[in-house]
């Protein structure tokens, strides 16, 4: 995360914006929609609540905005995997870099999983259905696998999501490595 400005150096508002969506990630993250704070946010971003304000809008426009970046970071993370790769090949890589990603930045998958619970709002919904739907689209395109392998491959990865949240994709329970083994297995199958 980037270090508040001090009071002598001047960021842009584009710099500002960056600031403020790196600590909106972590507060959502931790808190949800409901329970994340823009005075906290603002804080951590070393700004003032008006000046949030001034930048994003409401609280709305913030969390869709931090819903957002999730989203493009988790593309660029694809695109980054599966560069010169194409079909298994390409969806093995990408699942391969998202797991890698999931246990280094637990804050993301966290961010993500908030993004989920915060669909009652209509317009959460909209972007996160968006989102998703981009992730899909994009691993089709740089795959060029069917819908049912792509399901698949999707499917997994909530089970993923999930199974890290609860700590157990570095010393997996018994119950959760057959999990885990049956994941790797479908992969070995192609399915």
């Amino acid at each position: 995360m980037t270090p508040p400005a001090t009071a002598t150096e001047r960021r842009t508002a584009p710099e500002r914006r960056e600031q403020i969506l790196e600590a909106a990630v972590t507060v959502f993250a931790e808190r949800g929609y409901e329970g994340a704070s823009t005075d906290v946010i603002a804080h951590m971003a070393g700004i003032s609540q008006p000046y949030l304000f001034r930048l994003f809008g409401t609280k709305r426009e913030l969390i869709i905005a931090t819903v957002k970046r999730c989203f493009e970071d988790t593309e660029a993370l694809f695109l980054r995997a599966a560069k010169g790769l194409e079909g298994d090949a390409a969806l093995e890589a990408i699942g391969a870099a998202y797991i890698d990603e999931i246990r280094r930045s637990p804050l993301k998958l966290r961010a993500q999983l908030q993004s989920y619970a915060a669909c009652d709002d209509l317009a959460i919904r909209a972007v996160v259905a968006d989102g998703f739907g981009s992730l899909v689209r994009l691993a089709e395109r740089l795959t060029g696998l069917d819908s049912a392998r792509l399901s698949a491959f999707f499917a997994q990865g909530m089970l993923l999501n999930v199974l890290a949240m609860m700590g157990q994709m570095d010393e997996p329970q018994a119950w959760a490595m057959r999990l885990i083994e049956g994941c790797a297995m479908n992969d070995k199958l192609g399915l």
